[in-house]
């Protein structure tokens, strides 16, 4: 005799308030990348940092963070996802109120690593939260756009709050707003969030922690190294450094009874190319951000904050992006479809960006706009896919190994597409201009500013004109490879089913039945 699964439980009310809950911690830690951006001029000015030490201010949050999550994960998935997300919403909102009187700016890189830790422990137990209330896929596959969404606004956001809380109070208090935040996630979360964990987790291995961190942080700090100075030997060291450790880490993995990183997870339907893609389409994101906001800074002559605020523009539309890519699989479009169509669009934005002239603001801003759309609407169904692939014992593993890649293709795109835009800068200006002229538009700015009469007007022109060609040819370069993205996702993805379940259109009233908050999708993307 044999008997008939039961469908998977639908999430109720309870779970999407614990979800709205859990947007809260990703909302500031996704912020706290670009917070910064405005408050530098006030904290140099208050805290007198040497040059290094200003780097490390900006630089420490994220090299943190992305040397930890792996740890973070498996150990979310050992002691409790829920459990961890509380510790780090508590070292979270610590290191806020420490980060924002601090004293010298020792203290000030030391608050700022206590963040990237608890960033780490947050980032991947949010999703893992989100993998074990939402069972149903289709649920799911909806809270994940929601996830996806506010993970995109929060970096836009970020710099702009900076801007308006620097110009009306003092550096410090754009530390402090995650304060609230965090107070009533340690309220609410005990109550709305449910407890998971591996039930089986074996010993934890001790000796993959420093692998991984020696794996990540040389390759991150080498390639955001070369993005903003360009190829030299120290950097290509730092990058060959980390990759030795990566093979290091990753034999370590395989031949582990107990490892950090179950080889078996790659195994599941779609996990691997979902890795993989994820690193395509941060690739592509953080390597357009290199080139835009220099843009509309240095070529268009906008202010920190205009420009901000200009960049808001495009996030606009991404709030539709991620639920039509929901919706879309939930109607029969394969998922492989829609994010070959995803990258396609995206590849659509880099052609708008490889068309612009030295005076195209809203071409621009239409292609960030096309771009981030298009990788929205991929990232979506790529995180939906991952987090589906692995089991939920695994779930916070799976999650932290998505971000890591994440990180990763950041830098890469910034490293490999700034590159290409310097390459082309360096060919295009002047050879008669003064050499700190031919390395960086700054440097030009900065050169054309001392000359006398038309000369400066002449040279600024000219490295403005530059600038604007290298970011067309590092343009095309992007549209090539979302392209190339786009075939990939058709080939891997094609025999991978999209979210299967009751909660579908054919069924709207199961949603109704199950406080499915349809204004929330809208609200918060």
């Amino acid at each position: 005799m044999t008997t008939t699964p039961h469908p998977p439980a639908l999430a109720g009310r309870r779970e999407w308030t614990a979800l709205g809950v859990l947007m809260l911690p990703l909302l500031l830690v996704s912020m706290d990348v670009s917070v910064l951006y405005f408050a530098v001029p006030e904290i140099s000015a208050d805290l007198e940092p040497t040059g290094t030490q200003q780097l490390w201010i900006f630089d420490i949050y994220g090299f943190v963070l992305a040397g930890l999550l792996m740890t973070m994960g498996a150990l979310g998935d050992r002691i409790g996802r829920r459990r961890l997300l509380l510790i780090g919403a508590a070292a979270f909102g610590a290191a806020s109120l420490a980060a924002a009187y601090a004293h010298s700016a020792e203290a000030l890189i030391a608050a700022r690593a206590v963040l990237g830790i608890g960033g780490a422990t947050l980032m991947p137990s949010t999703l893992a939260l989100v993998r074990t209330m939402f069972a149903d896929p289709a649920q799911r596959a909806r809270a994940i756009a929601l996830w996806s969404g506010v993970m995109t606004g929060g970096v836009a956001l970020g710099s702009v709050m900076s801007g308006v809380l620097v110009e009306y109070f003092w550096w410090g208090s754009v530390f402090l707003v995650n304060l609230p935040a965090m107070a009533l996630l340690l309220v609410l979360g005990p109550v709305l969030l449910p407890e998971s964990r591996n039930p089986s987790p074996g010993r934890f291995d001790w000796l993959s922690v420093p692998l991984s961190m020696a794996a990540v942080l040389p390759v991150i700090y080498g390639l955001k190294e070369i993005a903003a100075e360009g190829w030299n030997v120290r950097h290509v060291v730092s990058v060959t450094v980390g990759l030795l450790f990566a093979a290091l880490f990753v034999h370590r993995q395989r031949t582990s009874d107990s490892p950090m990183i179950p080889p078996a997870l790659f195994r599941g339907r779609g996990f691997g190319p979902a890795v993989a893609l994820n690193l395509l389409s941060l690739f592509a994101m953080m390597g357009s951000a290199f080139f835009t906001t220099q843009y509309i800074q240095s070529v268009l002559g906008k202010s920190a904050l205009e420009a901000a605020l200009w960049a808001l523009l495009p996030s606009v539309p991404i709030g539709m992006a991620a639920p039509l890519a929901t919706r879309l699989v939930a109607k029969g479009v394969s998922r492989a479809a829609v994010v070959a169509g995803g990258f396609t669009i995206a590849a659509g934005g880099y052609v708008l960006l490889a068309l612009a002239d030295a005076r195209s603001l809203w071409l621009v801003l239409a292609a960030c706009g096309v771009l981030a759309c298009g990788i929205v609407m991929a990232t979506t169904q790529i995180m939906d896919l991952a987090m589906g692939a692995a089991p939920v014992a695994r779930a916070a593993t799976a999650s932290s190994l998505m971000e890591t890649g994440a990180e990763f293709g950041g830098a890469l795109g910034m490293a490999v597409l700034g590159s290409i835009g310097t390459a082309v800068y360096r060919h295009e200006i002047p050879g008669s201009a003064p050499a700190p002229a031919h390395e960086t538009l700054g440097g030009a700015l900065a050169v054309a500013e001392r000359l006398p009469g038309r000369a400066g007007d002449v040279l600024a022109t000219a490295a403005r004109e530059a600038f604007t060609s290298g970011m067309n040819g590092a343009a095309i370069a992007g549209a090539v490879l979302l392209l190339s993205a786009a075939a990939l996702a058709a080939i891997t993805l094609r025999r991978v089913p999209g979210p299967e379940g009751p909660c579908t259109e054919n069924g709207p009233g199961r949603d109704r039945a199950a406080g499915v908050p349809e204004r929330l999708l809208v609200l918060v993307t």
